[in-house]
């Protein structure tokens, strides 16, 4: 058995000036979790779960939940760290909204990249909000971002993902939210909303070999922050 897994820090994301603005209504709470031990070594930490005949269905602690074959699970455990529950948060009076949302994750619109990202969804008939989410947490809107695997820029795209697109200069915001945009919709066009976000962070390889969203922490995770800061 490996090493218990502590859960997996989320991505800092701060908003540009003047754009989001929310205050702190209520002081977080800690809350018991539980940890899912799948067959191939991994795990994950979860609110809850329940079992529906050979499923299992997850309650991530990003909200939302995720369905996994039971025989894909070898024990689910208590998760002995702590972490805290969501927040309730509210725009500030002058703001962009007065109602009050309970979230973990603040949708950020940049000022910068906010014209270039609307006008390439539209091109590509994929939803505004979507694309924001990608964006936000695939590199918090670091045009210079480049992850360990290779993955470059605003919507974190590989470059042979690019070079299928005609797209060589991921460094360039314009460039690589045409190639994540179009390739985002690819997805959408093949799969529903969850197996294209999983296929978009693990690869499209990687959804039809598990046949639905891989059982991958990280994975997971993902699907479910794009998710819930899309409001979708």
């Amino acid at each position: 058995m490996t090493v218990r897994d502590v859960g997996r820090t989320f991505g800092r994301v701060a908003a540009p000036a003047m754009v989001v603005v929310v205050c702190v209504l209520a002081v977080a709470q800690t809350a018991h979790a539980e940890l899912v031990y799948f067959s191939n070594g991994r795990t994950l930490s979860v609110r809850s779960h329940r079992e529906e005949g050979d499923r299992l269905v997850l309650s991530l602690r990003a909200g939302g939940e995720m369905v996994v074959d039971r025989a894909l699970v070898a024990d689910v455990g208590p998760d002995e760290v702590p972490y805290p529950e969501p927040v309730e948060i509210v725009a500030a009076p002058d703001g962009p909204a007065p109602n009050s949302v309970r979230s973990t994750a603040v949708p950020v619109v940049s000022p910068v990249f906010e014209p270039l990202i609307r006008r390439v969804a539209a091109e590509q008939g994929v939803d505004v909000s979507l694309v924001r989410a990608v964006i936000q947490v695939e590199s918090a809107y670091q045009p210079r971002a480049r992850s360990s695997k290779g993955a470059i820029g605003l919507m974190q795209v590989m470059p042979a993902t690019g070079r299928q697109y005609g797209i060589r200069n991921l460094y360039d915001p314009a460039s690589n939210i045409r190639a994540g945009v179009t390739h985002l919709r690819s997805l959408l066009e093949r799969y529903p909303l969850a197996l294209a976000l999983a296929a978009y962070n693990a690869g499209a390889a990687t959804v039809d070999r598990f046949e639905g969203v891989p059982p991958f922490p990280e994975t997971l995770d993902y699907v479910a922050r794009v998710r819930a800061l899309a409001g979708q």
